[in-house]
């Protein structure tokens, strides 16, 4: 899917670490709630509440799941799986488009 349709956008951005990470959400009709945002090069740790889903349509990273000492590269069109109410690490590697689902369980 290249476009959303029927959808509300909030304005404001969403910014983290001091800019480096910046977003958009988009809300839609059935309740659903997605991110779309731009990741500067650097290391980065989030907490989710909801499960997510991050998918890069574009630039690389490794990312460092909960419960795991490894890194897993991710690269344009690749995506992974984060649950909800956990924290992971990202090594962003290059400018990196992304969109992030958030999965009401």
């Amino acid at each position: 899917m290249t476009q959303y349709n029927n959808v509300h956008v909030i304005k404001k951005a969403n910014q983290y670490f001091n800019g480096n990470v910046t977003s958009r959400t988009i809300l839609f009709g059935d309740g659903a709630k997605k991110t779309l945002g731009i990741m500067m090069p650097g290391e980065y740790e989030f907490q989710t509440g909801d499960k997510e889903i991050m998918e890069i349509y574009s630039g690389s990273l490794e990312v460092q799941l909960p419960g795991s000492s490894e890194w897993k590269f991710i690269s344009d069109g690749q995506s992974f799986e984060v649950p909800a109410n956990s924290k992971f690490t990202m090594k962003v590697k290059t400018l990196s488009d992304y969109c992030c689902s958030f999965i009401k369980e």
